[in-house]
């Protein structure tokens, strides 16, 4: 099986390869199988959970951007946090008209914002994997598969804001494999196109970077602060924050 994957043209095996990473993100809904209830207080914990897990996921991006460049991660951390203001301040315009599944206001704005970063910061990924197999098959596998298994608390990140506000599993599953699909669209030319991604590599990494923790400060804490005790927001912010960081360190 191997050796016939292993005499496929260079470009099919970059997608599957990042294709691969993208199915892994669905994963993360599936602890969300036994959460039925969608009280004030569960939604407050998704939102910190789902905090934590974006959080570190931030963290990780920004240390892998200023590998490749710490001015351009900057400068593209600042475009996402002013990317995340004008997009509240249209979606906050048109507040009343927001509906994404089965939502309406700021409960379908907030589920759209979620998606729509962690999409974005897909496209980085993405083109990391490409990027990778630059250096032969060895080091492709090794990054592909610490992108695969860093998707699934990413896939877990979105299902916990979607699931408690009455997404089924399947949408949860749907929509984190849909985060995921600019990977094998942007492997490819990554592959192809080495040099010139690898430049733009820092600015989408710190862009994504920047995204999230602004969103994570302006929508979700906020949201969750105002559903439960502070101390336990705090301390399951602080506990998924820690198991994201350790997850892609080690993996």
């Amino acid at each position: 099986m191997m050796t016939a994957f292993a005499e496929w043209h260079p470009v099919a095996q970059v997608f599957v390869y990042a294709l691969i990473t993208a199915l892994a993100t669905g994963l993360g809904a599936l602890p969300f199988t036994f959460i039925r209830g969608v009280s004030d207080r569960v939604v407050a914990f998704s939102n910190a959970s789902a905090a934590g897990l974006m959080l570190g996921a931030s963290f990780s991006l920004l240390a892998e951007g200023t590998k490749h460049g710490g001015a351009a991660t900057f400068i593209g951390a600042n475009l996402g946090v002013l990317f995340i203001l004008i997009t509240q301040k249209l979606m906050g315009d048109h507040e009343t008209e927001s509906a994404f599944l089965g939502t309406s206001g700021a409960t379908a704005r907030r589920m759209m914002l979620v998606l729509f970063v962690m999409t974005v910061h897909s496209f980085a990924e993405g083109a990391a994997v490409g990027v990778s197999f630059g250096g032969g098959m060895g080091l492709a596998t090794a990054i592909t598969l610490a992108v695969a298994v860093h998707n699934i608390p990413e896939g877990l990140a979105i299902s916990a804001v979607l699931r408690p506000r009455g997404a089924s599993i399947l949408a949860c599953v749907g929509w984190s494999i849909f985060s995921s699909l600019p990977q094998p669209i942007t492997a490819v030319p990554a592959y192809l196109f080495v040099d010139h991604f690898t430049i733009a590599l820092p600015y989408g990494l710190g862009f994504a970077a920047g995204a999230m923790v602004f969103m994570v400060l302006v929508e979700l804490l906020p949201e969750a602060y105002g559903q439960a005790w502070a101390r336990h927001v705090g301390a399951i912010t602080a506990v998924t924050l820690v198991a994201m960081l350790l997850v892609q360190r080690y993996l």
